[in-house]
């Protein structure tokens, strides 16, 4: 069996390749949560992941919000049309484009791409550390980031790509199979 490395502040450990693809392949969207609290460690461990992410020219042009205001949460489940459960949420995190480490000229909008490879990256750890998440859209429709900026209370140097409710899952839906052969071409 192989094995995959994942480096941290703790060294490289090999992690059997079958528990990574099976963490991939049974990821869901999580939309109701069960109330419970999540405490600030395992919350980091969500945010290294998404700080390992991979990006253009090892720029990491993010930074992220964690929203753990119930005020806050219930304001950005009531203003964002497909967020609602925000609301119900532990906690949320708002991944953002940091504008201060955009890179320059035709590259300037690869931070869009860095900050969906941590988005990525924090909902499978979310869902290998037991807990429900789901990648709600932001960027990039102008009344959407107002809502998060005025809402979250962001600096404006920062710009939201989504929003990520989290929480322990009062759901357990099927992953669904999105294997397709025909969106494959070999060459």
């Amino acid at each position: 069996m192989g094995a995959i490395l994942l480096s941290g502040c703790t060294g490289k450990t090999a992690v059997p390749e079958t528990a990574v693809l099976e963490n991939i392949a049974t990821r869901t969207s999580i939309r109701a949560y069960d109330g419970r609290e999540v405490d600030n460690a395992t919350i980091e461990k969500v945010l290294k992941a998404g700080m390992a992410a991979p990006s253009a020219r090892n720029m990491q042009p993010w930074v992220f919000y964690v929203i753990r205001d119930r005020e806050t949460l219930e304001a950005l489940g009531e203003t964002l049309p497909y967020a609602k459960m925000t609301a119900s949420a532990a906690f949320a995190i708002i991944p953002c484009g940091n504008s201060d480490k955009f890179a320059e000229g035709e590259g300037r909008e690869y931070w869009v791409q860095d900050l969906s490879a941590a988005t990525e990256n924090m909902l499978l750890a979310a869902h290998a550390l037991g807990l429900g998440a789901v990648w709600t859209g932001v960027y990039p429709i102008s009344g959407r980031m107002e809502e998060v900026w005025e809402t979250a209370g962001i600096d404006r140097r920062h710009i939201p790509l989504c929003v990520i409710p989290m929480g322990y899952p009062a759901e357990n839906p099927s992953p669904k199979d999105k294997w397709n052969p025909e969106s494959v071409i070999w060459k």
